[in-house]
């Protein structure tokens, strides 16, 4: 299995390890605009490298820290002077630097705090109260900002840095449901929104009706689409599988989420993946992806840069 790139904004649910078995139902001859209407981390979109892609979400910070990143006005060097000067000042001052912080986030709402929020808080959560205010506690450790650490994100910054040089992307902040009325019939809309009845945390909600108005839009596009969502675990089964989203073509595997504030509760799920167009995975076994060393992943990530570059 080549070595999928974990993006640098974080979040509970995040698709790493199931980007694999998605980029394996991608049409080869696909050649139309990849979108996603719930974007999150970005994950699938970034490892997929498709030439086009309209990447939106409801969360404006998320979509602010790309377009900036996008637009040149974050860069990989900007990202590293901002950590280490920060990250100092975390380890002088403790948790009160890291609560100063997410209130001027709250206040000023600029991308590199959303980072460093993000990549110090409380299990990489991201989480709002409802004025809208970031409320994640810190995960208790004044060293987070190490010096390998932020060349990791470093990292992760620079292979997306590089990608959208040669990509054409496009960032929107706007509703799933305009989102997904910009698809035509060569497209390919991925949604993956938060799974229905599982608890989770969205910028704006999610509910029943929500569930039930995408299964709408996505039942009258001219799109293919590809709906991840979940299927069981040992308690429950997903019912809306059973009910509105029985008329498609249903996939699953096993899969295993660190999201538990306690490990007893960090259980396996059957994932599910729905569309609306014939898919098979055909890779009949994942292997564990390797570990590499600091070394190996900056190289790693330098040369994914170069071969970008010379497409």
């Amino acid at each position: 299995m080549s070595k999928v790139y974990v993006p640098p904004i974080k979040s509970q649910g995040i698709k790493t390890k199931l980007v694999p078995w998605i980029k394996n139902i991608v049409p080869h001859t696909f050649n139309g605009v990849w979108i996603e209407p719930f974007m999150g981390t970005g994950v699938v979109a970034f490892n997929l490298a498709i030439d086009n892609a309209i990447l939106a979400d409801s969360n404006p910070y998320i979509i602010s820290f790309y377009k900036e990143l996008s637009d040149g006005k974050i860069t990989p060097d900007i990202v590293k002077n901002f950590l280490q000067n920060e990250g100092k000042l975390l380890r002088e001052k403790g948790e009160d630097h890291y609560y100063h912080i997410r209130e001027r986030f709250n206040n000023y709402h600029e991308p590199l705090d959303f980072l460093f929020l993000n990549r110090s808080c409380f299990n990489g959560m991201i989480r709002f109260n409802k004025k809208g205010g970031f409320n994640v506690p810190f995960c208790r450790k004044p060293k987070r900002f190490s010096q390998s650490y932020i060349t990791k994100i470093v990292n992760q910054v620079s292979y997306i840095y590089q990608l959208l040089q040669v990509k054409n992307y496009t960032f929107l902040c706007q509703d799933f449901r305009d989102t997904i009325s910009l698809g035509a019939d060569e497209d390919i809309i991925y949604c993956d929104p938060p799974y229905i009845g599982r608890h989770v945390e969205y910028f704006n909600g999610w509910d029943e009706e929500k569930e039930i108005k995408l299964n709408e839009l996505l039942g009258d596009t001219d799109s293919k689409f590809i709906l991840s969502t979940w299927h069981s675990n040992d308690f429950r089964e997903n019912e809306y599988l059973k009910t509105i989203w029985s008329e498609y073509h249903l996939l699953t595997r096993e899969h295993f989420y660190h999201v538990g504030g306690k490990e007893k509760n960090r259980n396996a799920m059957l994932e599910a993946l729905v569309t609306n167009f014939p898919a098979v995975f055909t890779i009949q076994e994942y292997t564990k992806p390797i570990q590499l060393t600091l070394c190996e992943e900056q190289e790693s990530y330098q040369v994914i840069a170069q071969q970008l570059h010379a497409r």
